[in-house]
């Protein structure tokens, strides 16, 4: 095994591996659109009822914000290390290695995440069918889940990431073919007064279609997931911005075609009460109207929650990866199988914690508490990650490419994107800055704490480094491909304009 990782093809993770479909699905699954449709998305029909499909296209707005700032800088800076690069170029190394570290963090526990999405799901499915089945009886299908993705990390990112475009495929196909069903069983129903304010619950009009938006981000988190890949793809300054605003843009589309399909079917008028569970959601509407339809709904969402743990598995390797091999974190994470390329014990490390968090807060607060209190850990740095990277952008160009600096593009998206986002990351974290923000209650507001002491611990780290390893904090700025033999980004720059 070796740990070094230059752009030739002798060492390191494995060069020009995957190609535009696969760092797309990469994207594509992070943001898991079928457990995001079914879950994420109708938790904003509270607020902004039958007008939700508006709530989605204005949150599919602001991540296109965000995913054209973190497009902007793959471009320029292809690296495994992708969001922490990007703000140690852009802002300082110091926040380059701050957002590795809460970036790594939150990705490290999305595999657990959906293992826990899994465990709940598949034993409350069977024992609603089969009274018989305990309810309680959900790990032994967290541990399937496991295990499955980690043999797909093991066998490095080809076979991990054809994975996840087989899955991603099946999960969309699926509720695509709901989502012309219901459209066409809708009828005359068919409305696009959805798209206006009109249906918003309680006269709330414009205030209720933006909370149900802030809850509607959520769904959105994973779009820049591509980006730790592009040391591993192809013609990675193209592949990589395309993926990340492509998969933000078509399955932002996606959404709000199936929640406006979803709307007109079930109501506009009553659309406030739909929810993730019971006959006010999404397998609930499947099964009473399509039969044995709803089995393939839930086939699609426990299939997208493996595709989005397999895709959070390849993000938190590949940044541990390029972090260990520049010696800010323990240089045995950059340590890579001679066949597979994959970044072993990387993988390894993350098996150990999926399985311990997972299994853990699981026996500790049952599943459907545990998977509340993660998703709030990670919804709430990831959003925090997006503003920094939005800043990074404007730094970017204002620092180091003053010539290739465009006003609208650099400076005022990078500034509406921080806007957007601020009402997201408030919603996330439970704090009632906005009137529709809902205060978060034990064991789920444990979740600020959680991301503080990691932050603590990380500043710590950071201080430890700037006394001891100065050297080494520089390097997180310099860690993409451009230092040997790529070409310099003026030139491919223009061939691609």
């Amino acid at each position: 095994m070796t740990t070094t990782g230059n752009r030739g093809q002798g060492a390191g993770l494995r060069r020009d591996a995957v190609g535009m479909r696969e760092v797309l699905f990469q994207s594509i699954t992070s943001m898991a659109p079928g457990a995001a449709i079914a879950a994420s998305i109708p938790s904003g029909a509270a607020f902004a009822g039958g007008s939700l499909p508006l709530s989605v296209l204005l949150a599919l707005f602001a991540c296109l914000l965000a995913a054209s700032c973190i497009g902007e800088l793959a471009r320029r800076l292809p690296a495994a290390g992708s969001v922490a690069a990007y703000s140690s170029q852009g802002l300082h190394p110091a926040a380059g290695f701050l957002v590795a570290w809460a970036y790594v963090f939150v990705e490290t526990l999305v595999p657990a995440l959906l293992m826990l999405q899994i465990g709940f799901t598949t034993a409350g499915t069977l024992h609603g069918e089969w009274a018989g089945y305990p309810e309680d009886l959900w790990w032994p299908w967290a541990l399937a889940g496991a295990a499955v993705v980690m043999v797909a990390g093991f066998y490095g990112i080809r076979a991990s990431a054809r994975l996840g475009t087989v899955l991603g495929v099946l999960e969309i196909a699926v509720f695509l073919v709901l989502t012309v069903l219901l459209v066409v069983r809708a009828g005359p129903a068919n409305s696009l007064s959805v798209f206006t304010t009109a249906h918003a619950p309680g006269g709330s009009g414009a205030g209720g279609v933006l909370a149900g938006a802030a809850y509607c981000v959520l769904g959105f988190a994973g779009f820049e997931a591509a980006a730790p890949l592009a040391e591993e793809a192809r013609r990675p300054r193209r592949t990589v911005q395309r993926a990340v605003v492509g998969a933000a843009l078509g399955v932002g589309l996606f959404y709000v075609a199936a929640t406006y399909a979803m709307t007109v079917f079930y109501g506009p008028g009553r659309f406030a009460g739909f929810g993730v569970a019971g006959a006010a959601s999404w397998s609930g509407v499947a099964r009473a109207s399509f039969g044995f339809f709803w089995v393939l709904v839930f086939l699609a969402v426990v299939n997208s929650c493996v595709a989005n743990a397999n895709a959070g598995v390849n993000a938190a390797t590949r940044t541990a990866f390029a972090f260990g091999r520049i010696g800010v974190w323990p240089r045995a994470l950059a340590v890579v199988h001679p066949r597979h390329r994959s970044p072993v014990v990387a993988v390894a490390v993350q098996g150990v914690v999926t399985l311990a968090v997972a299994l853990g807060l699981g026996a500790a607060y049952g599943p459907t508490t545990a998977f509340s209190l993660l998703a709030t850990v990670i919804v709430t740095v990831v959003m925090g990650v997006y503003i920094v990277a939005d800043l990074a952008c404007a730094g970017f160009f204002l620092r180091r490419r003053r010539a290739e600096l465009r006003p609208v593009r650099h400076l005022l998206v990078p500034a509406l994107g921080v806007v957007a986002f601020v009402p997201a990351l408030l919603t996330a974290a439970g704090l009632p800055v906005f009137w529709f923000v809902t205060r978060l209650t034990a064991p789920v507001s444990y979740a600020g704490p959680v991301v503080a002491v990691w932050m603590l611990l990380g500043v710590v780290l950071l201080l430890v480094l700037r006394r001891r390893h100065p050297e080494r904090l520089a390097a997180i700025g310099r860690i993409h491909l451009d230092e040997e033999d790529e070409p310099d980004g003026e030139a491919e720059l223009q061939d691609h304009e």
